[in-house]
């Protein structure tokens, strides 16, 4: 079978995804009770979990270890989205100011009619990652970027966007209503059209993306990490005389009763 995509070389997309998934490093070590407790979880929240849901402790107790890795994970995953354009035309992954920057001598058009030589991205991996502060600082980094360069813009590129979408970024600064023709929401779809000149690349990169996944899962060696959380909480369940009272001494091992 042939490589369908023509924007990057399989090699390159192979070695990507590969420097993805070493970068889950840390994440992929196994968790005890001690790891697993580092932030301190919430018993009462397990419990309830628990009942309500109807699963047992070990679902629960694996589902926690998931959510704590998972939220680590975003990070690794804003990697893949983000130096991914390193190896696609025309695109740069600087290593401090922008996320992306995308140049073409002979200019780019924009959905307005406007051309311009120069786009610069900030990426975001959801629509809703972003504080009121972060959002702030990110606009008045576009509208000074601007005003240093007339031949270019600043786009806020959104990997999980609401819609598919290259519209101008309207917000709030300073309680006043912001907005400019040459800073704008791209989704990631656009954002890939325009890169690559293909309308459908970014399903075409998402077609392609889980065999290689499972490609590379089989040729690398990473470690299947065996968590021992259940184990030391069944061992502790002796101590205590309840599985519940084991849990609690998470959260509450100081508090008055539970000692």
């Amino acid at each position: 079978m042939s490589w369908p995509l023509s924007f990057i070389s399989e090699q390159n997309f192979i070695e990507h995804v590969k420097t993805t998934i070493l970068q889950y490093g840390e994440k992929l070590e196994p968790y005890n009770l001690r790891k697993f407790n580092k932030n301190i979880v919430d018993p009462i929240k397990l419990i309830f979990d628990k009942t309500v849901y109807g699963f047992n402790w070990e679902a629960i107790v694996k589902d926690e270890i998931f959510r704590q890795r998972d939220k680590s994970n975003n990070n690794d995953i804003g990697y893949f989205h983000q130096k991914i354009f390193k190896y696609i035309e025309f695109c740069s992954v600087p290593d401090k100011g922008w996320d992306v920057v995308f140049s073409k001598n002979e200019g780019i058009s924009l959905p307005d009619g406007d051309n311009v030589h120069t786009i610069y991205v900030e990426m975001k991996n959801k629509h809703n990652t972003m504080n009121a502060p972060s959002s702030k600082t990110a606009y008045i980094k576009m509208q000074s970027q601007l005003l240093s360069n007339d031949d270019c813009a600043c786009f806020l590129v959104e990997a999980i966007a609401k819609h598919s979408q290259n519209i101008i970024w309207k917000t709030t600064v300073d309680g006043k209503n912001c907005s400019h023709k040459r800073i704008r929401r791209v989704s990631m779809d656009e954002f890939y059209n325009l890169v690559t000149g293909q309308e459908d690349a970014f399903f075409q990169m998402c077609m392609v993306l889980p065999e290689v996944i499972e490609k590379v899962v089989a040729t690398t060696t990473t470690i299947v990490p065996h968590d021992t959380v259940l184990d030391e909480l069944k061992s502790l369940e002796h101590e205590k005389g309840s599985f519940i009272l084991a849990l609690y001494m998470l959260g509450f091992k100081d508090y008055k009763g539970f000692s």
